[in-house]
């Protein structure tokens, strides 16, 4: 049954509970994780002359907000929990914006890229439409979106009180390239494992230039 607006709004806020009350928890187990790969995958792809101006989306407490932001581009963050926009803030001295995943509020054509990593996951495929292509129009033309998702074979629902989508890559492709995005790379992590050992689909996008 598709999902009514009300359905979606309480997706999003339960997912939110449930990253608020387990903020410090979740800090604790991500904080050291090597995602230098990723932040690599969308830096080496972006066209325009550094410093960049970037958007952690889903920044969580700020780990990868502050990676861009020491390496000298203008980071910014976005988050829908109010504990790990504080935490973000903190950690990085980066601004931060609350924002709900499904309400977003993005300027238009004024980032040269998109870092979700971990993130777009948490987006029912009945709003990902949407979210993809406002993700779209706050990119400057050329600019480039990375996404790193737990790959699956196209289902979605609850995990743990939180919220998740888990898109094969033929089925990521459909969606990105409807919000007219064309792919520029895609791998799988971690690096150097078979297969079956590499939950997460990564993947660089670009909006074209005209």
């Amino acid at each position: 049954m598709k999902p009514t607006p009300q359905d979606l709004a309480a997706i999003a806020e339960h997912t939110l509970q449930h990253y608020d009350a387990h903020a410090d928890a979740f800090w604790a187990g991500t904080r050291d994780h090597d995602v230098s790969q990723n932040i690599s995958a969308l830096l080496s792809a972006i066209e325009s002359e550094p410093p960049f101006t970037i958007l952690d989306f889903g920044c969580g407490p700020g780990r990868d907000l502050k990676t861009f932001a020491d390496l000298g581009h203008t980071a910014v963050g976005l988050d829908g929990a109010a504990r790990f926009v504080e935490m973000a803030r903190a950690y990085s001295g980066c601004a931060v914006w609350q924002q709900d995943f499904l309400a977003l509020d993005l300027p238009a054509d004024h980032f040269d890229g998109v870092f979700a990593n971990a993130a777009l996951f948490h987006v029912p495929c009945e709003a990902l439409p949407r979210v993809l292509c406002e993700l779209f129009a706050t990119l400057k033309p050329g600019g480039v979106l990375f996404s790193s998702n737990p790959r699956g074979h196209n289902e979605e629902g609850w995990h743990d009180d939180r919220y998740g989508t888990f898109h094969d890559l033929a089925a990521w492709r459909r969606y990105m390239n409807a919000a007219g995005f064309i792919e520029l790379t895609h791998y799988y992590r971690p690096a150097g494992k078979p297969r079956a050992e590499q939950p997460w689909l990564a993947s660089v996008w670009r909006r074209p230039a005209a």
